[in-house]
């Protein structure tokens, strides 16, 4: 165990309380940080020599964005238009190439680190500059403030890609493919929704669920938690992470939230169309929005692949394979040789796979 000493003490009593339960458990969680910390700790093991399985679901915001959306800023920047992106989604692969085949190309394109950067640029020139927004509602408020505080360039506009939590995880319940006992819910999203909108998983399906900090503590306790909301027959929402999260989340983060965006249905990488689960700007923001303001240029869009062919990023995003199991991860598919974003994003659970391989073999 990879634990300071008092931490490795309180790891070894709780899998052994987990062990002792008998229970042979399979649990999905739903965040790329989660799963860093499952990978880096050697979490896994010690989890299944407990009788416990955990699978990654489609908790990385980057690997759920379709080709189709960067496919759009790809065309945004063929023609003309400045796009800013976070880093991750530079390298994500379609079958017209990447963002930085298109900056190759001698399109402008930038990585930034907050929308308030994009924004800066954006007022330094006067030609069209896009901000392609990522992010569930860890991110989405930030994204928000600009628009709402006003007085933003005439040349800025934002294409959202952002993405909420609840409508994907009914999603994965409603189509069944994965069996799972128990979800370990993402502690960054529940800092901002609170514990609310995850308790009719648990009123229609029963499903026990337990809302998780980062550390390795954490994910031990919280599925200790979950082994004894089944042993004990209960299916409730706890709070593993109450030094953070909140019962209310953040009021003011969701108002913003609100005040900027509409739920509207759209496709996630490895589902269909999911409603309600993707954020568009509300029409009193159409001046900011790059789907009104570059609708020409958009429709232009080629049409692109979903996955490259042989590509198995969408069962993993849905918990049916482990990364490993791809017949192209780690000999085709590499970071520096991507088929699939759940190897270029940091929170995929490929790239974290790739990252730490050498330490479990």
């Amino acid at each position: 165990m990879m634990f300071k000493y008092r931490d490795e003490e309180t790891a070894r009593k709780i899998l052994s309380a987990i062990k002792d339960a008998g229970l042979e458990s399979r649990f999905m969680h739903v965040c790329g940080t989660h799963q860093d910390t499952i990978v880096r700790f050697g979490l896994e093991e010690m989890l299944s020599d407990a009788g416990v399985e955990i699978c990654q679901g489609p908790g990385c915001p980057v690997c759920v964005t379709t080709s189709k959306e960067i496919a759009d800023a790809i065309t945004l920047a063929r023609n003309g238009v400045t796009v800013t992106a976070f880093g991750d989604m530079m390298r994500v692969p379609t079958t017209i190439g990447t963002l930085f085949d298109a900056k190759a190309d001698g399109a402008d394109v930038r990585i930034v680190y907050s929308i308030e950067d994009a924004v800066k640029m954006a007022s330094e020139q006067t030609k069209p500059l896009v901000f392609v927004a990522v992010g569930f509602e860890t991110t989405a408020p930030s994204t928000c403030v600009p628009l709402i505080k006003g007085n933003l360039p005439k040349n800025f506009s934002i294409y959202s890609c952002h993405r909420i939590c609840p409508p994907i995880l009914t999603a994965v319940f409603e189509m069944g493919e994965t069996k799972i006992n128990g979800m370990i819910m993402p502690g960054h999203v529940s800092v901002i929704t609170g514990l609310e909108p995850f308790r009719p998983f648990s009123e229609k399906y029963g499903m026990p669920q337990v809302v998780a900090g980062f550390e390795p503590l954490d994910v031990l306790m919280a599925v200790y938690m979950l082994t004894k909301q089944i042993e004990e027959g209960r299916a409730e929402v706890e709070n593993e992470y109450t030094r953070v999260v909140k019962e209310n989340g953040n009021p003011i983060a969701r108002k913003l939230m609100d005040d900027a965006f509409v739920a509207v249905d759209r496709e996630w990488r490895g589902f269909p169309v999911i409603p309600k689960s993707t954020l568009a700007l509300r029409p009193e923001f159409a001046e900011y929005d790059a789907n009104i303001v570059h609708e020409r240029i958009l429709s232009t869009t080629p049409e692109v692949e979903a996955e490259a062919a042989g590509c198995k990023c969408g069962e993993v995003l849905r918990g049916l394979i482990k990364s490993e199991e791809c017949p192209m991860f780690g000999t085709v598919c590499k970071p520096t040789s991507p088929r699939g974003p759940c190897i270029v994003s940091a929170e995929g659970n490929c790239s974290i796979a790739y990252r730490f391989s050498e330490r479990r073999l």
